[in-house]
């Protein structure tokens, strides 16, 4: 099945017109959803009917296809109302992209057929699927599942071995095989493990199978050049550099509204001890003003890299090279890094009522620093880059 093709294509301004007319929603509803560790029913009501969880979605599949610069202006605009929501939806929309690797009547069931369909998936490095006529019997426990409590599909990676349960699985390269397994959110064990600083209400939880079976054409595998059956420029991009573009547009989102509640505060805040208010504050005026061309300098070489490299693979003979591949990670990475530093002025320049719960700049203090814990934002991504720009063989796994 596909879609009306008399259907008219919604645009990329019209979803972020949506996403800006969803926010003060879900900035209303963010203290809500980190106390109970979850996206609250009317906020997902929302964010389904304006189809934001189907923007890196095939049209084939009913989803948006958007462009790179579309997606990271949702999950920013999302972001600046409340950090957990954007990154659930920047989990989700990566995830999405499996559809483009599926078998189509695979990717329908799915995806396609339901339009409030929404995979997950996190990382187990003892997992283990063992082939058993056409699919695999798959054990382990997935955790960091950002968005799993609301998911209908979950993924399970894990390294192929053969049907005697010892010998691995290796590709025509040499290579170990390895595969996403895709099951049902109703067929796993849950396990409650995220009590954590910040990002609260992704419920990134941990879900286990046991000896459970897939079939092999709901698997994938993630390299998105092997297995790739959508024609449009958009899957020629890997998962992992829409994920980079996705959670950048996190980052600069908490940055944006951080700088702007810091303003607010600082009109009229005056400190114990002082006669005026922070704004008055020369070292805070020169602090601000370097916080907000941080953030801004990094926003747009940011957006001038993803709009350099969506370009290049869109043309007729495109594709995702190294160098582009490179470029995203570097730009991602700093951007993330300077959003948290334009964060930090803001928290310390408020003073002691920055520490209450309820201030707005207490929640995002935390959900960045969260945010900068996590693979996107390792400090290690710029050795990587380094290491490639002098000629030398860097780990290319999350690149």
């Amino acid at each position: 099945m596909a879609p009306d093709s008399g259907q008219a294509l919604t645009t990329g301004a019209d979803y972020v017109a949506r996403a800006e007319a969803l926010a003060p929603k879900i900035s209303a509803l963010a203290a809500d959803m980190e106390r109970q560790r979850r996206l609250l029913p009317e906020v997902l009501d929302g964010l389904h009917a304006a189809g934001l969880f189907r923007l890196l979605l095939p049209r084939s599949q009913n989803g948006g296809e958007v462009d790179p610069l579309t997606h990271f202006r949702v999950i920013e605009t999302i972001a600046r109302a409340d950090a957990s929501t954007a990154w659930c939806l920047g989990q989700g929309n990566g995830c999405a992209m499996s559809a483009a690797y599926l078998d189509p009547a695979a990717a329908w069931e799915v995806f396609g057929r339901d339009p409030r369909a929404v995979l997950a998936w996190g990382p187990d490095p003892k997992a283990r699927a063992i082939a058993d006529g056409d699919g695999y019997r798959v054990t382990g426990t997935w955790a960091f599942n950002s968005g799993g409590r609301h998911a209908t599909w979950l993924g399970a990676h894990c390294p192929i071995y053969e049907a005697d349960g010892t010998t691995r699985r290796l590709l025509p390269d040499g290579t170990r095989a390895e595969r996403t397994m895709l099951v049902p959110a109703s067929e796993v064990r849950w396990t409650d493990i995220w009590s954590v600083t910040g990002l609260r209400g992704t419920a990134s939880d941990a879900y286990s199978l046991t000896d459970h079976f897939v079939r092999h054409d709901h698997s994938i595998t993630r390299d998105f050049t092997i297995e790739c059956r959508e024609p449009g420029p958009l899957y020629r991009l890997s998962a992992m550099a829409l994920y980079e573009v996705a959670f950048s547009g996190v980052a600069l989102g908490i940055a944006r509204a951080s700088l702007d509640a810091f303003v607010d505060f600082a009109r009229t805040k005056v400190p114990r001890g002082m006669k005026s208010p922070i704004r008055d504050n020369a070292v805070v005026q020169s602090g601000l003003a370097q916080a907000e061309v941080g953030i801004a300098s990094a926003r747009a070489h940011l957006l001038n890299v993803i709009d350099s490299i969506w370009q290049g693979v869109r043309a007729p003979d495109g594709s995702f090279t190294l160098d582009r591949r490179m470029a995203i990670r570097l730009a991602s990475t700093h951007a993330i890094h300077r959003a948290r530093d334009a964060v930090d002025f803001a928290y310390h320049a408020a003073g002691a009522s920055a520490i209450f719960d309820g201030h707005p700049l207490e929640r995002r203090f935390r959900d960045m620093h969260t945010v900068t814990q996590q693979l996107q934002g390792r400090m290690a991504h710029y050795e990587t880059v380094g290491n490639w720009m002098m000629g030398g063989d860097p780990d290319l796994t999350f690149v």
